[in-house]
């Protein structure tokens, strides 16, 4: 899968970015390759960024 096609500074949606997350584990049967672990970390800080980005404790 390519870079994010959006300019720095764009955010896409939480739940696009999910979307994005989930089509990678299904295309990749549930067994990352180095570059799919690349890709699915990225996704994470995307997707980090989207929901704001700070860690939640459970009460």
């Amino acid at each position: 899968m390519s870079p994010t096609p959006y300019p720095s500074g764009s955010v896409r949606s939480a739940s696009a970015v999910n979307e994005d997350i989930r089509e990678l584990w299904q295309r990749s049967g549930g067994r990352l390759s180095p570059e799919d672990e690349e890709e699915y970390q990225r996704l994470l800080v995307e997707w980090a960024a989207a929901t704001g980005g700070g860690s939640r404790s459970a009460a």
